[in-house]
């Protein structure tokens, strides 16, 4: 698992070095179309080069959102067009049972087109909130704006914590040596959440 993810960080790392903001957009456009891509690593990267001067925070940010539109247009699409029998089909290659439909579809009874606004602030969710938004036929330019907007505020805080951890680390050596040591413990942290959320929803898609 800690050479997956070292292997992922490595091309993350590279697509932004290579392709600067146009990069960031690609990255966080995958990640929005539903493919496991870790916004966490890609907008913190992104900061990083903010801390060196290769980039600007506010335009990393824009950029990261402009993606997050991009990549939700086939989950809105596939939602719109598929609906439920396509989601409860397909949505096993990415864990979405048909709990989270039901609840997806609950969310957006009760708080509309601002599930998008809120949607887009918290992980996990905001990679798959694009889904019930085409279901319910949201308008598609009100999708895009309030998509823009709930992701933006998203990818400055992600950015502007790598900004200060790059900049941290260029100025100060003790940091090397505090983070080789939580290296471990953050491998199995990340190991233990993820085989967990895997385990849950496995087990609860087998009992449907």
């Amino acid at each position: 698992m800690h050479n997956i993810l070292a292997h992922v960080a490595t091309w993350i790392i590279s697509v932004i070095s290579a392709m600067g903001y146009g990069g960031v957009a690609l990255l966080m456009a995958i990640e929005s179309a539903c493919i496991p891509l870790p916004s966490e690593v890609i907008m913190p990267f992104a900061g990083y080069l903010v801390s060196t001067g290769e980039l600007n925070l506010f335009w990393v940010a824009t950029a990261g959102a402009i993606g997050c539109n991009l990549g939700s247009i086939p989950a809105y699409w596939a939602g719109q067009y598929g609906g439920r029998a396509f989601i409860l089909r397909w949505g096993k290659w990415v864990l979405i049972g048909e709990d989270e439909l039901n609840k997806a579809e609950r969310f957006f009874e009760r708080f509309g087109s601002f599930s998008i606004l809120i949607g887009r602030m918290l992980p996990v969710i905001r990679s798959f909130i694009a889904f019930p938004a085409g279901m319910a036929r949201m308008n598609l330019w009100r999708f895009h704006i309030y998509t823009f907007i709930g992701s933006w505020p998203f990818c400055y805080a992600l950015a502007l914590i790598g900004k200060h951890l790059g900049a941290a680390w260029n100025n100060d050596p003790r940091l090397h040596a505090i983070m080789s040591k939580l290296d471990i413990v953050v491998v199995v942290a990340i190991v233990a959440a993820g085989a967990f959320y895997v385990w849950h929803r496995v087990r609860g898609m087998r009992k449907h």
